[in-house]
């Protein structure tokens, strides 16, 4: 059974991890870094928008800020959706991505990476034509991603693998292989410290990766595990004194398995499998404050 979704988050100690371990909440909440009014709970429905497609899992999502284009790995149908939130709309669905997973959007390269565990590849996607442009071997099973750009590479969650897949952006080519020793979640990049820190689940450890020799520094044991459920709630955390403290639970709806948020207009987007017989974007902005 596939677990990222469940497993995801834990407390541990070290001011310097904090802000890394809230972000591989990655599927159940999207923490906005250094916004002066991040979303709080309760979160009110803003719209629901139909993405088409089949009522089939949808997967993780990321967003381009300055592109307003957000982009949907819809699992099941192998396709990436192109969502523009400013005109709340579906632009185009990008096919032939097998069992896509993960997508990550790199404004500055103008390019989306998907995974796709179907063929075992990372998809590279121009988000100037919405074309596929390069496919990359990505382990056994690759998942989530993160980006070191002082290093050009991407850090691809190889699951089954138990490893991690260094992907050198300039060539879309393989350069190193990191051993993890268990099934790998998700993948986050500090900025901070410029590190890439990784969820190894089955081993419940926060692994720290230096992007400059491609080896493991550290590995911390994870003390608390949060669980995000697919049935409809999502937990909302927050980080004080080094803590990670639960704020509170928001009924989102069926299959509000992953959820993204655009940092300046802090409505967040949550896709779900079936709503009605049909996948919609549930858009959400946070409750007034009297509310």
């Amino acid at each position: 059974m596939r677990t990222d979704a469940a497993v995801r988050l834990s407390a541990i100690g070290g001011a310097g991890r904090g802000a890394a371990v809230l972000a591989l909440i990655a599927g159940c909440l999207a923490a906005v870094a250094g916004s002066p009014a991040a979303p709080r709970a309760p979160l009110q429905t803003v719209a629901d928008i139909p993405l088409g497609g089949n009522t089939t899992r949808l997967d993780y999502e990321s967003i381009d800020e300055g592109r307003q284009l957000l982009f949907i790995a819809h699992l099941g149908d192998s396709a990436v959706i192109v969502f523009d939130t400013q005109a709340q709309r579906v632009i185009t669905r990008i096919p032939g991505i097998s069992k896509v997973h993960g997508v990550l959007a790199i404004p500055e390269l103008s390019t989306v990476y998907a995974s796709a565990t179907g063929t075992n590849e990372v998809v590279a996607i121009s988000e100037e034509t919405l074309k596929v442009t390069a496919r990359a071997s990505g382990g056994v099973y690759p998942d989530g991603m993160a980006y070191a750009p002082e290093v050009h590479k991407l850090y691809v969650s190889d699951e089954h693998g138990d490893t991690e897949t260094v992907i050198d952006v300039r060539t879309n080519t393989r350069v190193a292989t990191i051993p993890l020793g268990g099934d790998v979640g998700n993948s986050q990049y500090d900025p901070g410290s410029k590190h890439v820190f990784v969820n190894v689940q089955t081993r419940r450890q926060l692994v720290e990766i230096d992007p400059v020799s491609d080896k493991v520094v550290t590995r911390t044991d994870l003390h608390y595990v949060y669980v995000a459920a697919e049935s409809g709630p999502v937990s909302v955390f927050k980080t004080l004194s080094g803590q990670v403290l639960k704020v509170d639970s928001v009924e989102i709806g069926p299959n509000a398995h992953v959820v993204a948020v655009d940092p300046g207009t802090h409505k967040s987007y949550f896709p779900l499998k079936n709503v009605g017989g049909q996948t919609v974007m549930r858009i959400m902005s946070p409750a007034p404050v009297n509310q």
